[in-house]
């Protein structure tokens, strides 16, 4: 049976990565997305000239008022840069929380009036959880978020659950972990590194590099999601991890290595030469680790390897930015 998806932000990082697995498998395909600065413009054309099946709606999920006929509602749309959060959150309380709450509105119309019900899908952060020390949160774990990207987000899922109870919405919450892949805007971390390289800048690390993050392959990130709406028990919360841990520092130094000698096997001479230290982020989390039981019981593994992928990808985006 042919499923229809709503994906809000579909011309973002994820967005664009999901988009195309439901494509490739033959989905219907409405992508929501105002186009901001961060949208990958070119991906969303090669949607339109290559696929049938996929039909783009420029509109801010705050103001919409109407969603087209569907199975489910992914929604990727969100403000997620932490340092812009931290100087002005305004923005990010409006998308992540009040965008989530105008999507809510639209489908309890439908629930009210008996039309189709489509399953909302929320894409989520492990940052909801806050940091820790050692050991990993699992999907049970209390929710203390340490910046306003992150507050918003668990704000977003709060109100989805309390949906859920007061007008029998049917949802999947996902908390991802750090994701990384091509087509990423550079104002995350590989892409933004590869980006001050190519212009002979330092790479700016906050808090000496040594917050530590988990990394998963968008590819990855998007299997799992899809595996999540064919087998999942609805109305559940579900981590998405590879489980794969270091430091912003070794992240960047493998970045550095594979930009000049296009390998992680061999470091070149005074590698900190190419990196600024004398940053910190208001609230810095120290580390962010997640465990996802629940998918892996699905029969989802993740297949890309950091380690394996990093040199590809800085290759990748050393070929020049669309941004």
């Amino acid at each position: 049976m042919i499923k229809i998806a709503v994906v809000t932000g579909c011309a973002s990082f994820l967005g664009t990565a999901f988009t195309t697995k439901l494509l490739e498998n033959g989905w219907y395909v409405y992508g929501i997305d105002k186009l901001t600065y961060v949208a990958n413009d070119n991906i969303v054309k090669e949607f339109e000239n290559r696929y049938s099946k996929f039909k783009l709606i420029i509109e801010d999920i705050c103001n919409i008022k109407w969603l087209p006929e569907c199975d489910v509602i992914f929604n990727f749309a969100a403000e997620s840069d932490v340092d812009n959060g931290n100087k002005n959150c305004k923005n990010f309380i409006h998308s992540n929380i009040d965008g989530v709450r105008n999507l809510l509105e639209i489908v309890n119309s439908r629930i009210v009036t008996k039309a189709n019900k489509p399953l909302f899908f929320q894409i989520s952060t492990d940052e909801v959880y806050g940091d820790l020390v050692s050991g990993t949160f699992d999907e049970n774990s209390n929710l203390n978020p340490s910046n306003p990207y992150a507050a918003t987000k668990a704000s977003a899922d709060l109100l989805i659950k309390t949906w859920a109870r007061t007008h029998g919405l049917e949802y999947i919450i996902a908390r991802p972990s750090n994701n990384f892949g091509p087509n990423q805007y550079p104002e995350k971390l590989i892409p933004l590194a590869v980006k001050q390289l190519s212009r002979g800048n330092k790479i700016k690390l906050h808090n000496q590099g040594k917050p530590i993050r988990t990394w998963t392959h968008s590819e990855d990130t998007a299997d799992a999601l899809l595996i999540l709406f064919e087998r999942a028990e609805r109305n559940k919360v579900y981590n998405i991890s590879s489980e794969y841990e270091q430091s912003n520092f070794d992240t960047v130094r493998k970045i550095i290595n594979s930009y000049f000698l296009g390998t992680i096997k061999r470091e070149i001479p005074d590698i900190e030469k190419h990196i600024d230290f004398s940053h910190n982020r208001p609230g810095q989390d120290v580390r962010y680790a997640i465990s996802c039981n629940p998918l892996r019981t699905l029969q989802w593994r993740p297949h890309k390897v950091f380690d394996s992928e990093i040199t590809k990808l800085v290759e990748n985006y050393k070929k020049g930015f669309i941004w």
